[in-house]
This record gives C-alpha cells, structure tokens and sequence, in this order.
C-alpha cells in the first residue's frame, strides 16, 4: 500500500516539475520573441493636449500595434507646451509600460519624424470666437505643410499617417501635397470617431453591446455634413446576422435623428463637458490606426478618409470618407457595389461639395 501511494506521489512531483518547466519554457519563447522585435517609432503631435494624454496610454499599453511591438514614442507640441509635455513625459514613465523603449519630447519636426512609421497627427489649430473658416484653413496650412515636408525629408516612405487634427479632411490633403516621395494612399483622416458614435446610438437603441454592430458607413467630411449611413450596416443577434434596418424598423429614425444625433454629437459634447471630445477622440484613433496595422475582419469594413478615386460617383481628388477593407498588406480598398439610394446620393454629393470649397479654400492660402 505505501509502495502505490509513494509512486503515486512520485508521478505527481514528475507532472509538476514537467508542467513548470513548459510553463517557464513558454514564458522565455513570450520574452525571446518580445526583445526579437524591433521597436517602431511613432509620432504623435499635440502630444501635450489631451486627446494625445488619452492616445499616448492605448499605444504604449500595446492596444494598437500590438502587445508584443516595442515602440519608440516621438512626442511633438509646441515650444510654449514643453513644460506640460514633461508631465505626460513623467507620466509615462511612470507607468512601467514594457513595450515602450525610448521616449522623446520635442519641439523639433525633424527629430520627431525621424524614421517614423507611424503618425498621429492630433495637433491643429483650434477655431477660435471671431474666427472665419478661411481664417482656420490657412492656420492649418502652415502647420500640415510644414508637418508633410518633415514627413517626406525624415519619415520612412511606408509611414502610415492619421491625422485627427481638424479640419482633418483637408488638413490630410495639404500634409500628402508637401510628402510627395510619400504615397498619397499612406494618408487618412479619421472619421472613425463619428463611426463609433453611429454604432453606439444604433447599439444603445437595440440594447446591444456596441461592438454586435458593425458596417455602419461614414461618406464624405467629418464635419456638419457627413452623412451617417445604416443602410448597409448588420448586426449580430444572439449568433445570426440581420440588417440593421429590419431590426430597427424606423425609417423615419435612421434619416432624421440618427443623422443629426451623429453629425451634432461633437459640439453636444462641447456644450455638456465645457470641452472638446478627447477621450472618445483618442479611443477612435486607436481603433483606425489598429485596424489599418493589422487588417480588418473578414466581411466588415471601416471608415477612413481616404484619397478619393471619384468612386460612386463622388469628388476626386478629395479626401473623402468611405468605407474600406484593409488587408495583411497595411493596404486599403474601398468597398464597391454598395447600393446608393436617392436619399443617400443627396447627402454623399453635399458632403463632396463642401470638401471641394475646403480644398480650393486651402489651396489658395499655399505660398506654392
């Protein structure tokens, strides 16, 4: 009987001392192919601000790049903003984040887009009282033409750039005008924000989780404009998929309400918090940028502002929201064969209108 059990025990201590040293053998694989991975810079502008306060945590934690991509983080803001920007620096610091191998504060364009491979550019003149559009144009002008020569004097040619600074359409299409060695489909302008709004009103009014919904389309500016588009959007009911439209039943809600709800939300916002959106700003940053890094799930798609090709029938030459699909290639397509109806062509062509006035806007306020 003592001879069973202490064979017994024996075997157990083997299993255990087995299981322990896979488990420490797995952990060494997880650190090996940790420190195997070159660290990727990236830049983020504004970085003082308090979107990028939001951005900088998500990216250093590996929400975006991934949980086991080093990074190198270039922070960019203005002289006045380097004292702030010490504190975020501190900040960071302190949060013993494993990923981030190097932090680098600057005021200087070229040490902060030096061998960047990916861009967050949050910085951008605010629309001040009095100030006329054309007035915020041109003081984006300056900013995004001297942030795209940086771009194409230091950054790495396959750097993929966001800009969220608004307005963030045009502002894209001036920084890709002086990045000319960068190709033009490296550029974007995030309308995933007003997506993830669209979503959640959707989600909220089914009482669903946000995420059950997806291919809620984004078409044009992110602005006043934009046009939020269910048509095309499903969702996910306790395993089967179903159109958005057939479970909502409410015509008259997703061409009324819904719109303006989406279209207004960022200056609800401004007029509850005494502040703009940065927290959701920030969350739908790291949602594009992790989308267009590592592809999009099969049969869903996302919005981006992207380099117009003049598909359905919209402006060229613009930077237009449409819906994509990203693939392992960090390369996106927009989705065609979408069925456009009347409704939607009305407001797909008044957002392409306002786009063309910003760019001409723009271009007239260029030294060259």
């Amino acid at each position: 009987m003592k001879s069973w059990i202490s064979k017994a025990l024996e075997w157990c201590f083997i299993c255990i001392r087995k299981a322990g040293e896979l488990v420490q053998g797995y952990f060494f694989l997880i650190l090996t192919d940790l420190e195997a991975k070159e660290p990727i810079r990236v830049v983020v502008t504004g970085a003082a601000g308090q979107i990028a306060y939001s951005l900088l945590f998500s990216v250093a934690k590996g929400d975006v790049f991934g949980p086991d991509q080093p990074v190198i983080l270039h922070l960019l803001d203005i002289p006045p903003m380097m004292g702030v920007l010490e504190g975020v620096v501190m900040e960071l610091m302190d949060c013993a984040f494993s990923l981030v191998r190097d932090i680098i504060p600057t005021c200087d364009e070229q040490q902060a887009f030096h061998d960047t491979e990916a861009a967050f550019l949050v910085g951008a003149m605010p629309r001040k009282e009095g100030m006329e559009r054309k007035d915020l144009l041109a003081a984006n002008v300056k900013i995004f033409k001297s942030q795209g020569k940086a771009l194409d004097q230091f950054a790495k040619k396959t750097v993929k750039v966001l800009v969220v600074g608004n307005p963030a359409n045009t502002n894209a299409f001036i920084c890709s005008k002086y990045a000319p060695s960068i190709p033009k489909e490296n550029f974007s302008a995030m309308t995933r924000l007003d997506q993830n709004r669209a979503q959640s009103q959707i989600a909220f009014r089914l009482n669903l989780p946000a995420n059950c919904v997806t291919n809620v389309i984004i078409w044009g500016n992110h602005s006043s404009t934009q046009f939020p588009d269910a048509s095309h959007a499903v969702v996910d009911v306790n395993g089967t998929v179903k159109k958005v439209v057939d479970c909502l039943k409410d015509d008259a809600y997703l061409k009324g309400e819904f719109i303006t709800t989406v279209q207004k939300r960022g200056a609800a916002v401004i007029a509850a918090r005494k502040l703009s959106s940065a927290m959701s700003a920030a969350k739908a940053a790291c949602d594009h940028m992790r989308d267009w890094w590592n592809g999009t799930a099969e049969g869903q798609w996302v919005s981006m502002a992207v380099f117009s090709d003049g598909s359905y029938n919209v402006p060229s030459n613009v930077m237009y929201s449409f819906p994509v699909q990203i693939g392992a290639d960090r390369k996106w397509k927009i989705v065609q064969g979408l069925e456009i109806s009347d409704f939607a062509r009305e407001k797909m062509d008044l957002t392409g209108k306002e786009l063309i006035k910003e760019k001409e806007d723009a271009l007239s306020v260029c030294q060259d």
